[in-house]
């Protein structure tokens, strides 16, 4: 009976607690925080850094180097810089973002957020989201982390998701759920 030697969720897992636990011993935790998201802004944004991540031919020093050089610019401070390095002589960096997602995810848990993901058929203002931000920490007891994210493809309506509920008001699901039932009959 063969083992599968792939990399698991729970293997990103051990990686962002290590580096959580590293940051927290540190006393950077806010800081590689920051710095974690601005490298996955850099993976979302940019498709050369993209390309880099997901190259197996890249070699080790190739890709130790312009992590480096990356990381310098952006001014990423040494205890990630190191873990990313470990990455690579792991053969772990094609996962960098998931492990650093799951980290994010961590840092968000202990402080005892809520994860709430919240998408609109109609771009909201900063105001409307706030206001929903409002109404959602007034029906649950732990803060509200918000993830918003506009979404054409709804047609009008709102998703809230809080947690492992939620709550689908969009004319897309309505019409679905009408699609559903003129079928059964």
């Amino acid at each position: 009976m063969t083992k599968n030697k792939g990399f698991s969720i729970t293997s990103a897992n051990r990686y962002s607690l290590a580096l959580y636990e590293l940051a927290e011993e540190s006393n950077l935790l806010s800081q590689i925080e920051t710095n974690v998201l601005s490298v996955l802004d850099l993976i979302e944004t940019s498709q050369d850094f993209n390309k880099l991540i997901k190259d197996p031919t890249v070699s080790q020093r190739d890709l130790k180097n312009a992590i480096s050089k990356i990381f310098d610019y952006l001014k990423i401070k040494n205890l990630l810089k190191n873990f990313t390095t470990f990455l690579v002589i792991k053969k772990r960096f094609f996962f960098i973002e998931q492990i650093l997602n799951n980290f994010i995810e961590i840092c968000s848990e202990k402080r005892g957020e809520l994860k709430t993901e919240i998408r609109s058929a109609k771009n909201l203002s900063n105001d409307e989201i706030n206001n929903i931000k409002d109404e959602l920490s007034k029906h649950f007891t732990s803060k509200i982390k918000l993830d918003y994210k506009y979404d054409e493809s709804l047609i009008g309506g709102l998703i809230v998701q809080v947690g492992s509920t939620m709550i689908d008001s969009s004319i897309k699901n309505k019409l679905q759920q009408i699609e559903n039932k003129m079928m059964k009959a």
